[in-house]
């Protein structure tokens, strides 16, 4: 079989972003039925979830092991410590943000730095943020000036 050079391979083509969670099954239930993803995969700790051509991954964090362990030498091993979970946070790029924000407000789903509306950056975007059941902050974001 021949050898894929990987240098070959000039781009990069998506980053999807992968956040640790409690319970993958409340968590799942949060995207799936609160942000309106579809599920793409969900078994051994992990997660795919889809929403048109958006894709979120989650990867269970419930290791309590640390507990037990003199944490302050090396307090991250396995990468699925429970403390991790709601610690991270992903921008999600729509094309209607406003839509999106009149959908999850309906829900009653944002953050509360996003009851206002939807506001604009200085940095040329228009945004909204809201909380996955663990906490990790979801920030659903469309360009309002061309990105240079």
């Amino acid at each position: 079989m021949p050898r894929l050079d990987i240098r070959a391979r000039r781009g990069f083509e998506f980053a999807n972003p992968a956040l640790p969670v409690r319970d993958m099954s409340a968590a799942v239930a949060c995207y799936r039925d609160q942000f309106g993803f579809t599920i793409r995969h969900q078994g051994s700790g992990f997660a795919v979830l889809l929403r048109d051509d958006a894709e979120v991954h989650l990867w269970e964090s419930s290791d309590l092991t640390w507990e037990q362990r003199d944490s302050i030498e090396r307090p991250v091993r396995s990468g699925a410590e429970s403390f991790l979970a709601g610690t991270a946070g992903c921008r999600i790029q729509v094309d209607a943000v406003d839509a999106l924000y009149a959908e999850l407000r309906a829900a009653g789903v944002l953050h509360q730095v996003s009851v206002d509306g939807v506001g604009d950056t200085d940095f040329g975007t228009r945004e909204f943020a809201t909380l996955d059941v663990d906490g990790n902050l979801i920030t659903f974001y469309t360009w309002v000036t061309p990105r240079s």
